[in-house]
């Protein structure tokens, strides 16, 4: 039986505090029927592995464990269907360009509804919503820096903020799988060979301390440039361990 007809995700008239309460209320079959857009389901979204060729060197001790933990994922974010995804927003929360438009027209105008409520949110800092019409349950709304020029130590902090205050948003709700795009790496102006640094590190750490809190951390890219920094940074902070050697 659908739940669409005493559930308009496509209007700005309903409550938002309802629908998110009924939307929580929902088995994942019911959800589903909420969609707006297309989705993919977290099993469709690979570990990642390492190719084995990377000549850079190793940052942190192999920990299969975690690595198992790790996606890496070029596509849209607003189809994952997972616990949360990270929008790259503006200090208003009221969608902008980029990816943050595109989770607002993915989730409807109730996700403004409920920004709206929430006074904005502050350079580093996060705030969580709802989703309503995305594949995902959450949003986490985080603001990253705006650089003019070079990246000072300030930026980097703010950033590495970011991704923290994300990852923590998440576990304090029990969310056990999140989605980050690139944060501040497009009109933002942060350059996206260092913003990866910044992402793999928080990330990294954060899993070391938290490592039974979270189930998967997935990096989603759009473009192809990203996608080959990705590839080329991630072994360096999960890296594949040698296998055991034979005792025979």
């Amino acid at each position: 039986m659908s739940a669409r007809p005493d559930l308009n995700l496509d209007s700005d008239s309903g409550d938002w505090k309802d629908a998110k309460n009924k939307l929580s209320s929902m088995d994942k079959e019911a959800r589903r029927k909420m969609y707006r857009i297309d989705f993919i389901p977290l099993e469709n979204v690979p570990v990642w592995r390492s190719t084995g060729d990377s000549s850079c060197k190793p940052l942190y001790k192999a920990n299969e464990e975690l690595n198992m933990k790790i996606s890496l994922f070029r596509g849209d974010i607003t189809k994952l269907e997972i616990d949360a995804i990270a929008n790259a927003a503006n200090k208003t929360l009221l969608g902008g360009g980029g990816v943050d438009g595109a989770i607002h027209r993915g989730a409807g105008p109730l996700l403004r509804k409920e920004c709206a409520t929430l006074n904005g949110c502050e350079t580093g800092e996060a705030k969580i919503t709802g989703a309503y019409g995305l594949p995902a349950n959450y949003v986490i709304h985080t603001v990253g820096p705006i650089v003019h020029g070079s990246v000072g130590e300030k930026d980097k902090e703010a950033l590495r903020n970011c991704y923290y205050n994300c990852l923590q948003t998440a576990t304090k709700n029990h969310l056990r799988t999140v989605a980050f795009p690139c944060i501040s790496t497009g009109v933002y102006g942060y350059p996206p060979d260092q913003a990866v640094e910044v992402a793999l590190k928080t990330v990294r750490e954060y899993l070391e301390e938290n490592h039974e809190k979270l189930d998967r951390v997935i990096f989603c890219v759009f473009l192809k440039s990203d996608k080959e920094l990705y590839e080329t940074r991630l072994p360096a902070y999960f890296s594949q361990g040698s296998p055991p050697k034979s005792k025979l």
